[in-house]
């Protein structure tokens, strides 16, 4: 996340958020780093980003300089235009990476400024709708299905749901656990081969995703190979 210096507006008008964009595309292609999704406020902007073949800091550094530099001239000003360092911190698990990715999106309907995600015009959600131009759409897509129709489908289910993340705080990085290790956790507590998992009653199958989710911190993604369920149904159990 960057800030404004002083909390003032670093897009005022509709150049400066393109122009912004530019920029990121610009630098995404020198630095090969990956960018799954952006929002672009007035006073502040919100990045996921997979570092590239140079430290964030530097990335993030030369993109705001660029950016200040190209907006001094725009409005006859001189100085910082940013606030400090970037704020930042890891994303190292699928369910955090979704929770960021709807946080970022959802940022302009808890603003105030549009009644729906696909309403704003300066957020990567409608990348993941239409011509992905500087949004690696793929890898959040996959996490919901191989068919990037039905992908596209569920990924507007997730969006819909209004939650209160803060996207602050993670657990520490746990060790994976095998597809076997995992199958046994479900066999001996439960008694029951994952597989046939979609055959149960959904109490049971809410209980034992929550099980395997919370206790054990398996990720999305292995729980939905392993069980047949989409991304979105597992992430949906509460723990």
């Amino acid at each position: 996340m960057v800030r404004g210096i002083n909390r003032q507006n670093i897009f005022v008008e509709d150049r400066d958020h393109s122009r912004y964009i530019k920029t990121l595309g610009e630098y995404k292609k020198e630095i090969t780093f990956e960018l799954y999704a952006y929002c672009l406020m007035g006073n502040h902007l919100h990045l996921l980003i997979k570092e590239g073949n140079e430290k964030i800091g530097n990335t993030m550094r030369r993109i705001g300089v660029s950016y200040a530099y190209w907006y001094n001239r725009q409005y006859d000003r001189s100085g910082h235009l940013f606030q400090g360092r970037f704020k930042s911190e890891p994303v190292e698990d699928d369910t955090y990476f979704l929770t960021v990715l709807r946080y970022i999106h959802q940022n302009p309907v808890k603003a105030g400024l549009v009644s729906n995600t696909e309403d704003y015009k300066w957020s990567s959600y409608n990348e993941y709708y239409k011509t992905s131009n500087i949004v690696d759409t793929n890898f959040a897509l996959q996490m919901f299905s191989s068919d990037k129709k039905e992908a596209v489908a569920e990924l507007g289910k997730f969006h819909i749901e209004i939650t209160d993340s803060r996207c602050l705080d993670i657990d520490e990085e746990k060790k994976t656990p095998s597809d076997k290790d995992v199958r046994d956790l479900a066999l001996d507590k439960y008694n029951i081969d994952l597989s046939k998992l979609q055959n149960m009653e959904q109490e049971i199958q809410d209980e034992i995703i929550k099980y395997l989710k919370k206790d054990r911190g398996i990720s999305l993604r292995q729980l939905s190979r392993l069980t047949g369920f989409t991304i979105h149904r597992i992430y949906k159990v509460k723990v």
